[in-house]
């Protein structure tokens, strides 16, 4: 496929491979503004990463250097890791929303090792078995942690402030809160006529949280350094400030649908028109996914054991050990769900804690 896609009135976007990742590629999209062009997310911190990124940007007649700004959807690597390569080259600002750069910041200032042992306690916590928890803390005694990914990732220096527009001179993109994938994810309305005059209210950078044939992961955010207590608070079935990610994401879906987008510019897969038929769908998975857990959950299950029962795009047996990591945050982003809509609860008793329906 082409690597540099014109989307018409200043806008394009550049794949850039992202790698070992089935999502293949991150779309970086170029704004055309007054001072310079702008970025919205910049790709995978990876050799290969850069060098399209580059030639991406050569093919448009600029280079790295005259990037004037960085825009961040979200925090995840395939969409953050670039910013502070484009930052060096150009002195470009980097703007992400605050929940965002708090997760950024925490990650940068803790000691690598607190991020295995919160993981292996949550997993223990949710009911994960011995032998999955074995890798991580030999991962932990042998100090691996510092290879993996966003341990450097550039703190921004601009905070995307909801509702507001964006300081770009001679456009109008206003920031849209979207929490659910992360906790600081935004998309990014850009308030002008479609430059082919397809009908709706302008154009939306929407990151992940709106994808033409992909539900995002819809995981736990939390803070590492609060694991002990809410692993203590879990085993008595009473989690402490428990977050509803699954619950903000449908609710920010609902704000999207309301825009009515002439067009959706996502950060994988490709352009559609029709948002809202797009979120009727993610609506309609989601209460169908729900209503399936409740049907396994007349049996008490773990979280471990609700992902191993849940259906993925392939079997347990076969989903690679990380994706199991994140298999089982959806799965207890799910059941936090229920419990909030009182149509689950946890038994007490139980430990690991199992949930059931009621």
């Amino acid at each position: 496929m082409t690597q540099v896609t014109e989307h018409g009135g200043g806008v394009w976007s550049l794949r850039v491979p992202i790698p070992d990742n089935p999502l293949g590629h991150t779309l970086v999209h170029v704004l055309d503004t007054g001072r310079g062009p702008v970025l919205v997310d910049t790709g995978w911190d990876d050799p290969e990463s850069w060098s399209e990124l580059n030639d991406g940007l050569g093919a448009l007649g600029i280079t790295a250097g005259d990037v004037h700004g960085v825009v961040i959807t979200h925090h995840h690597p395939d969409h953050h890791g670039l910013s502070g390569r484009v930052r060096e080259e150009s002195g470009a600002w980097i703007a992400m929303h605050a929940a965002d750069t708090a997760v950024v910041r925490r990650t940068r200032e803790s000691d690598p090792g607190t991020w295995l042992d919160y993981l292996a306690r949550k997993l223990a916590a949710a009911g994960a078995p011995e032998d999955h928890l074995a890798p991580l803390r030999a991962a932990r005694s042998g100090g691996r942690m510092r290879t993996l990914p966003g341990l450097g990732a550039a703190l921004p220096d601009r905070e995307i402030v909801p509702g507001e527009l964006l300081d770009l001179a001679g456009r109008r993109l206003r920031a849209v809160w979207t929490p659910g994938h992360t906790p600081g994810h935004v998309c990014l309305h850009l308030e002008e006529e479609h430059p082919a005059g397809l009908p709706g209210h302008g154009r939306l950078f929407s990151g992940d949280h709106l994808l033409p044939g992909i539900s995002p992961h819809i995981g736990l955010y939390e803070d590492p350094d609060d694991s002990p207590k809410l692993s203590a608070a879990l085993e008595q079935g009473v989690p402490p400030s428990v977050t509803d990610p699954l619950g903000d994401y449908l609710d920010s879906l609902e704000r999207i649908g309301r825009l009515g987008v002439a067009e959706v510019l996502p950060a994988h897969q490709h352009a559609f028109p029709d948002a809202a038929q797009r979120v009727r769908e993610l609506l309609d998975h989601h209460e169908d996914r729900l209503a399936g857990l409740l049907a396994l959950l007349t049996t008490p299950l773990t979280p471990w054991q609700l992902a191993e029962r849940m259906e993925w795009n392939r079997p347990w047996d076969r989903i690679p050990y990380g994706s199991r990591n994140i298999a089982v945050s959806e799965a207890e982003a799910h059941i936090r769900r229920l419990v909030k809509l009182g149509r689950a609860e946890a038994m007490t008793g139980t430990e690991p804690v199992a949930y059931v329906a009621v």
